[in-house]
């Protein structure tokens, strides 16, 4: 693995929320295989990918929601070079056939509470034949297409070699000091991938003022850290309402991008920092994001947009002061003792609310660590430092939320 490589695993575009994307490029492998009409759609999911696509908007879709719109417009997608940003191909044809297999209650939905990782399994049955397509372990990870039963495609790759699973091992595998000497060593090339990606992410957090009230960013000129802040919440409120921006997602998760770039890019003018570094902070904040991401796993029972990018964002932000592999522990240990346990309970609007807080806490956790202050290993969950600390937060995440998880998704049940 080397930067290349994980930039083309992790730094991936994505137009509207990356798991009925996923759904949707999943409903579009599997109808390729069909040769004809949808007619009937059965799709099962872990958990995980249910919660996440229960409430949240479609892009090109009028604002549509929830996990039957993204599992129907896929069944007639066709363009799978597009990927998580398929729903650009969405129109009013497409949604007038999706509304049809909705009303006609042609669309199953079944949660397999057994699977602990991301799964996809979107079966689509026509007059004669049906097919299906596999997604497991990351949001394109095809593993399985067949037709009538009959297998066309079967990944020679098991469920834990995934591009992402293995950029996110490298990640995990580094000390900070060692990504700090990647960041450095950027090649040009790698720097304009990063900066046009990151910008992009501006757009979108920029038109999301647009859609709060004035009074939201009611706020003193001088008070930078608040103004990003909201900065960040206006662009995921617009992704997780479904308006048509595309973003560059980290980690599998375009809210992540929006986290750790809207903050970086801001500050570049605000605090005067050299291009160079901004560029440098930002693959900081990549790199720390896939490495928590690796702890907690693709999809948590923890918010990864607090958990995972605002650990990388208070890393960058430790960079841009001039901070090191000491500080950034640091900045680590006060994010996990302060954050760790803020729960996911899907993708949704009210995302932008927790993205707010964990921005907040990565300024006052980098303020913290930049004065040499760090919560000590004695306080509760916190390690001895900052790698030990996300690796009891993903102890918290994968085994001591698990019954938080089911509660989580009980609640959400009797909603639909």
């Amino acid at each position: 693995m080397n930067i290349d490589k994980y930039l083309m695993a992790e730094w991936v575009p994505a137009l509207g929320c990356t798991e009925p994307a996923s759904i949707a490029y999943a409903g579009l492998i599997a109808t390729s295989q069909l040769d004809e009409r949808p007619q009937q759609i059965i799709l099962k999911v872990d958990p995980r990918i249910y919660k996440n696509c229960y409430a949240v908007g479609i892009p090109h879709s009028g604002h549509k929601t929830g996990i039957k719109w993204a599992a129907a417009i896929g069944a007639f997608l066709k363009k799978k070079e597009l990927g998580l940003q398929c729903f650009e191909e969405t129109n009013a044809a497409i949604l007038k056939s999706a509304q049809k297999l909705i009303k006609k209650n042609r669309i199953k939905i079944v949660i397999d509470k057994l699977k602990e990782k991301l799964f996809i399994e979107f079966t689509v049955i026509g007059g004669r034949n049906s097919a299906r397509c596999v997604i497991e372990g990351s949001h394109t990870n095809v593993t399985l297409v067949s037709r009538n039963n009959k297998i066309i495609y079967r990944s020679r790759n098991s469920l834990h070699s995934s591009a992402q699973e293995r950029a996110r091992k490298w990640a995990a595998s580094r000390s900070l000091d060692q990504l700090i000497k990647l960041a450095r060593a950027l090649s040009m090339a790698q720097r304009k991938a990063i900066i046009s990606g990151a910008l992009q992410n501006i757009m979108i957090a920029r038109h999301g003022l647009k859609l709060l009230p004035k009074t939201f960013f009611n706020i003193r000129k001088t008070d930078v850290n608040a103004r990003i802040t909201a900065l960040v919440g206006a662009g995921v409120y617009a992704r997780m309402w479904g308006e048509p921006f595309p973003v560059m997602s980290v980690a599998g998760s375009g809210n992540k991008g929006i986290v750790i770039c809207v903050p970086l890019i801001t500050l570049k003018d605000r605090w005067h920092i050299p291009q160079r570094k901004i560029e440098e902070a930002l693959l900081i904040a990549m790199l720390v994001t896939s490495k928590t991401t690796c702890e907690l796993g693709t999809l948590s029972a923890v918010c990864g947009c607090s958990n995972a990018a605002g650990v990388g964002l208070a890393c960058a932000i430790v960079y841009l002061k001039g901070g090191g592999q000491r500080e950034m522990s640091f900045a680590i240990n006060n994010m996990v003792g302060n954050i760790t346990g803020m729960i996911c309970d899907g993708a949704k609007i009210g995302c932008a609310m927790k993205t707010m807080t964990s921005v907040d806490a990565a300024f006052r956790s980098a303020a913290l660590a930049m004065s040499g202050i760090g919560i000590p290993v004695e306080d509760g969950i916190v390690g001895k430092d900052g790698s030990e600390s996300l690796a009891n937060m993903g102890l918290i995440a994968k085994r001591g939320m698990v019954k938080t998880d089911e509660e989580i998704l009980k609640i959400m049940e009797k909603k639909l």
